[in-house]
């Protein structure tokens, strides 16, 4: 194909994921089991080991000199494992991603993964994030790769780099950009030449910043590559002369006997251990029970079994980055990853935390470091939203619209270079001169206006709506569709293109003379609304509009936590049973400015019936409140206030400090999409957006 040999084939972008190890070490917790026909444990109850390990002397820095790299070794009678310098030794790994984490909190995250006992980071590498147009690549700021892999060395942690180039993780589009899209011939996760050729492109320029990193590579020693699979497709997944790894939900000896007829002279390494789970809009917290994870590692150590748990922290996917599901239905991501991981979404401890902590301090022979502080936290004013401004009035701020005879995906829109529009929100606008049966494939979500009257909701299963009969001039019809997510793993990926897909009809007859806004929400925009005029607020707005309030923040700024209350039920008959089924719990959100911080929060709020009549709701104050969760407390639900409804009181949410640079969606209620955008540019703002939709 034409490309160096660090892109080739073998690194397999056909699999669900490539994974990079640069060189890292650990020592073993415990004699590995032997091994009879085909399992690799022993049916019998294993003694206790007395042995009592220690690593100290085998940590990056400690190791500069060394002149081996990582390798397996086997011997008779036992399991083979891996060594470093000649130590045995296990891999104690934990997931950290970069992406998801504010940078002024990396260091933070992995001293409290290193006070825990671990002894190496893992992270995997979003492409969609590092190059956003063909060609053009972000390694700064949030995405400075380098200082995250130099900032575990400082701290005394090997890592474990996932380059992809696809890595799913809940990514939008699996962590694919979504450029990829405009070529109709393309097939994603295939030996396609377009796909190839685009990844050779990405991996010529990764794969020079990564391999510096390798302490062993000027002595000719490079890192070991390999695959991970679930422990049934293990067999299918795996490249030959790459080490197979797996991944698993919890410890069972039988999970095994694939990976060992696939490599029984290789040892064992579980790189993904879920400890937790993702959470998508509409769905319960998924949380996993601390003795259940207890009896996993446990019995990893006591075989000897090197294993990476997922995640040790979750973080936040940060403005539009989530990906989606679609089984029985499309259900976006949601903002919060948290995971139920080791440490919370704002890096709290949790009874997982301690738990692992105590069972890593029983076999090493010298203390574990001091566990670091807890981030501080603060309480400020409740605030009012005191302004607004309709987003029709927001629209000469974007940048030029497209105008075209026909309706354009997001993807295939002539902005961005020609890379068209990877997230946020496409607003069609069209002259109708006729009422009638309005059919369009819109994708994943759309509101419908009627120059600015709301006529509905069009989703990707209900794609029709009434227009009313127009008796007098032509009016303007408004579709405002919104990207939630693409699908992040299955064969689907290759069809999640967003916006109008195909033709919009009118009592069958096509509609044409389309013009498009894209509203990417980036930066710049919000740097626009600047000048502004925004009206006072007297009540809840009538269409889609940014709202703005003013928040007093204290001469020392810190992490704080928001309360979101809404009142005024929008409709008795459409009230959420059980309000809280799913979404973050809290988000952490960087130090704010000192002095004045302008909080705008754009609003569109309908509820519909049998997909016609419409009914407001309004935010009436957003409360700043100490975060509840930490140590071993529990991880309480977080309704929404509707008090004509009966529905509990109190919705909680948080942000952390550089979420200040980045956009955050969140919320969510059973039977209806609620999401929060928040986002600050230079000047001292922040924006939310929140969309809130109940169906019947």
């Amino acid at each position: 194909m034409g490309s160096p040999p660090r892109s080739s084939p073998r690194l397999s972008w056909r699999r669900v994921l490539c994974v990079l190890f640069l060189p890292f070490v650990s020592s073993g917790f415990a004699p590995p089991a032997k091994y009879r026909n085909n399992f690799i444990f022993e049916r019998r109850k294993l003694p206790p080991n007395p042995r009592r390990f220690d690593w100290s002397h085998l940590t990056p820095r400690e190791l500069k000199n060394r002149s081996q790299g990582i390798q397996t070794e086997e011997r008779a009678g036992r399991n083979p494992y891996f060594t470093l310098e000649g130590h045995e030794f296990l891999i104690l790994g934990g997931s950290v991603h970069y992406f998801r984490v504010p940078r002024a909190s990396w260091r933070d995250r992995l001293l409290k993964l290193r006070a825990c006992g671990f002894n190496t980071v893992t992270t995997y590498v979003p492409w969609n994030l590092h190059e956003p147009e063909r060609g053009t690549f972000d390694f700064s700021g949030n995405l400075d790769l380098e200082a995250f892999i130099l900032l575990a060395e400082e701290v005394g942690l090997w890592v474990i780099l996932r380059p992809g180039p696809y890595i799913c993780s809940e990514m939008d589009l699996g962590g694919l950009p979504s450029w990829l899209l405009q070529d109709p011939t393309s097939q994603l996760r295939t030996t396609n030449r377009s796909f190839v050729n685009a990844v050779n492109k990405y991996f010529d320029h990764l794969i020079p910043r990564v391999a510096l990193l390798q302490a062993l590579q000027q002595r000719g020693i490079g890192g070991l590559l390999l695959t991970a699979d679930s422990t049934e497709e293990v067999m299918r997944g795996h490249i030959k002369g790459v080490l197979a790894s797996i991944n698993m939900k919890g410890f069972k000896v039988d999970s095994f006997k694939h990976l060992y007829k696939l490599q029984r002279h290789k040892p064992i390494l579980i790189m993904e251990f879920w400890v937790g789970w993702f959470d998508t809009w509409g769905i319960d917290h998924r949380v996993m029970g601390v003795n259940e994870v207890e009896k996993s590692v446990s019995e990893f150590i006591r075989y000897g079994i090197s294993f990476n748990v997922y995640m040790f922290h979750g973080g936040t996917n940060f403005g539009f980055m989530n990906g989606a599901t679609s089984f029985e239905k499309h259900r976006g991501v949601t903002t919060s990853y948290d995971y139920d991981a080791v440490l919370t979404e704002a890096g709290d401890y949790t009874a997982k935390y301690f738990m692992l902590r105590s069972l890593f301090e029983s076999i090493l022979v010298r203390p574990l470091p001091p566990v670091p502080s807890p981030t501080p936290k603060a309480v400020y004013p409740s605030l009012k939203l005191s302004h607004y401004l309709p987003l029709w009035e927001a629209l000469p701020y974007l940048q030029r619209p497209v105008t075209s005879n026909v309706p354009i995906n997001m993807e295939n829109l002539p902005i961005n270079n020609g890379n068209g529009q990877s997230f946020g929100f496409v607003l069609y606008e069209m002259t109708i001169c006729s009422g009638g049966r309005l059919h369009a494939n819109a994708q994943d979500e759309a509101q419908v206006f009627l120059n600015e009257t709301s006529l509905g909701i069009l989703t990707d299963v209900y794609r029709d709506i009434d227009i009313p009969p127009i008796t007098q001039e032509c009016q303007l019809l408004r579709i405002l569709v919104e990207n939630q997510g693409r699908v992040n793993f299955s064969w689907k990926i290759q069809n999640q293109r967003k916006g109008l897909i195909g033709p919009v009809t009118l009592d069958k007859i096509p509609l044409n003379w389309f013009t498009i806004y894209s509203l990417e929400l980036k930066t710049q925009f919000f740097k626009k609304l600047r000048s502004a005029r925004w009206r006072p607020l007297g009540g809840p707005s009538s269409s889609p509009a940014f709202h703005l309030g003013t928040l007093m923040a204290d001469s020392s700024p810190q992490d704080t936590f928001l309360q979101l209350l809404v009142s005024e039920c929008p409709s008795t008959h459409a009230c959420p049973r059980g309000v809280w089924k799913g979404g973050p719990r809290v988000l952490s959100l960087p130090h704010f400015n000192q002095g004045f911080q302008q909080v705008s929060v754009f609003l569109t709020f309908h509820c519909l019936r049998n997909n016609t009549s419409e009914h407001s709701g309004k935010v009436q104050t957003i409360i700043i409140r100490r975060q509840q969760r930490c140590g071993f407390s529990p991880r309480p639900p977080a309704p929404l206030h509707f008090p004509e409804c009966g529905a509990a009181s109190g919705f909680t949410c948080g942000f952390t400090s550089n979420c200040l640079t980045h956009t955050c969606h969140l919320f969510t209620l059973m039977g209806c999409s609620i999401k929060c955008i928040l986002q600050l540019p230079s000047f001292p703002r922040i924006l939310f957006f929140t969309r809130y939709i109940l169906y019947l």
